[in-house]
């Protein structure tokens, strides 16, 4: 748990009560999302690094007195070292050398249709047993090329999409 849906009050407010709350719980299965605060540009700089060697994607930065507000907001922020992106595959291309037999790289279209490959951070399951075509997957990439292609684009995972009901 990071946070309570109360607008009325403060984040360090609501961290407080949520710390009380899990320990009177007694649960096993609750826990509670550790915060500290950060000093300088450069400790966040260090937990960021710190946190990423370890396999996170990155820190959540959160303003002490900012109010509960669902959605994205300017007091709630995602501090990366790289950017992601999502992407429509549309093609599976064949792997060589030591990936023969296998998916080699996929072909995947941007929102706005332009198409490239990305041939990095798959696993031999992932190889093995590609992303469907059609499915969104989620990749990792740092900064544009000269025309505007993701440079040096790592496959992350696939992103599960959950189905939207039909209407009566």
């Amino acid at each position: 748990m990071f946070d309570l849906p109360q607008p009325e009050t403060v984040f360090e407010q609501r961290y407080r009560q949520l710390e009380q709350l899990v320990a009177a719980s007694g649960s096993e299965y609750l826990e509670l999302v550790a915060q500290r605060p950060v000093a300088s540009h450069s400790e966040l700089m260090a937990k960021l690094e710190q946190v990423v060697a370890a396999g996170a994607e990155g820190l959540m930065l959160k303003r002490r007195n900012s109010r509960y507000q669902a959605g994205r907001s300017d007091d709630l922020l995602k501090v990366k070292t790289h950017e992601d992106a999502e992407a429509k595959v549309v093609g599976h291309l064949p792997g060589k050398g030591k990936y023969e037999g296998l998916m080699g790289a996929l072909e995947v279209e941007l929102y706005d249709g332009r198409q490239f490959r990305i041939g990095t951070g798959f696993t031999d399951a992932d190889r093995r047993n590609p992303p469907a075509i059609g499915s969104i997957i989620t990749f990792r990439y740092r900064g544009l090329t000269a025309t505007g292609l993701p440079r040096f684009a790592s496959f992350l995972r696939v992103r599960n999409v959950e189905p939207v009901p039909k209407a009566d």
